[in-house]
């Protein structure tokens, strides 16, 4: 049994920097931290723990890529060449660790935000409102209008993202979710194609369910008119394989609250943290003044990566800042 009296990392890293050596060698090298009843206030780290396990299926993944790699490299007739594939997995293997330890603290850092308590909201057909009446005897969200018709063209560098909120539907686990299209544009030639899911509960606030997004690619020969898939990273559907629907937009948002806006480990971890709701901001469609709502949002998955959003009531998302880097709203429309 574990001598010292911390269930995981999240208490350890508040104790003595020698106890926090001992906690995270006993919690993560021996995987000590599950189901455990932490020392202060007997509450569960249900987070951390979850921070914990998903560090551990990082590491596997990672070492199994290694493998496949070597084995590969085993086969490969030429010296030099079957050397310096070697090398390439082992550098490959030592990045992978360094990324898994990386997501691992900016996980903990979303616990400190969210707190520890289980992700398991409650969700069902009861809860939301028939997305068909969004916009006509329902009110829509201020800051996300999910009324079907309403389009948004965003510019930032080289791309153009258009976004629509369709007339179709889908049922997931018996909530009717309306659909947005997004499409990302890159010199006229698409790069990328998403189907998002949404719904709007009762208190206004807009859940995200999941999404289909596809990559497309250009290669050198190829019919540029026919882009090819390369990717459906990031695609998620609540209720399958684990993956639980998050809030995007709150209705009634407070300053220094934050939540998950999607849930599936490995694929989907975007959180928001409310910075403002009086923000200043205008872009060629649009505009808002000391009524901006304001988030820092960023996802455990692309540790140091942030990016803040500006939302107009009654427009929805207008601006989109990373760095230097600006999206901003170009054209607005609604029905």
């Amino acid at each position: 049994m574990n001598t010292l009296s911390f269930c995981t990392v999240a208490e350890a890293r508040a104790a003595t920097p020698l106890a926090t050596l001992q906690a995270v060698a006993l919690i993560v090298g021996l995987g000590l931290s599950g189901g455990s009843v932490c020392a202060g206030g007997n509450q569960p780290a249900f987070c951390s723990q979850t921070a914990d396990a998903a560090l551990k299926a990082c590491r596997a993944e990672v070492t199994d890529d290694y493998w496949i790699a070597t084995a590969n490299c085993i086969n490969i007739t030429n010296r030099t060449k079957r050397r310096a594939c070697s090398n390439n997995a082992h550098e490959e293997l030592e990045d992978g660790k360094a990324q898994c330890k990386s997501q691992w603290q900016a996980r903990l850092k979303v616990c400190d935000l969210v707190g520890e308590k289980r992700f398991d909201p409650a969700f069902g057909p009861g809860k939301f409102v028939n997305p068909a009446k969004i916009g006509r005897t329902v009110e829509p969200n201020p800051y996300f209008p999910l009324v079907r018709g309403t389009r948004w063209v965003y510019k930032g560098g080289d791309e153009t993202i258009t976004v629509t909120v369709t007339d179709k539907t889908k049922l997931i686990r018996g909530v009717t979710c309306r659909v947005v299209h997004d499409v990302v544009r890159e010199d006229g030639k698409v790069i990328e194609d998403t189907e998002d899911w949404y719904a709007q509960d009762k208190d206004g606030n807009v859940w995200y369910f999941g999404e289909v997004s596809q990559e497309f690619e250009t290669f050198e020969g190829d019919n540029p008119e026919e882009p090819e898939l390369v990717s459906i990273d990031g695609s998620w559907k609540a209720g399958r394989e684990g993956a639980k629907p998050g809030i995007l937009v709150l209705a009634r948002p407070r300053v220094g609250g934050g939540y998950r806006e999607e849930v599936s480990l490995g694929e989907a971890e975007d959180v928001a943290e409310i910075i403002s709701i009086t923000g200043n901001e205008s872009v060629p469609a649009a505009s808002c003044h000391n009524k901006c709502l304001v988030t820092r949002n960023f996802t455990a998955l692309e540790p140091g990566a942030n990016e803040r959003k500006y939302y107009a009531p009654g427009v929805g998302l207008i601006l989109e800042v990373a760095g230097r880097n600006r999206v901003e709203l170009v054209k607005f429309s609604k029905p």
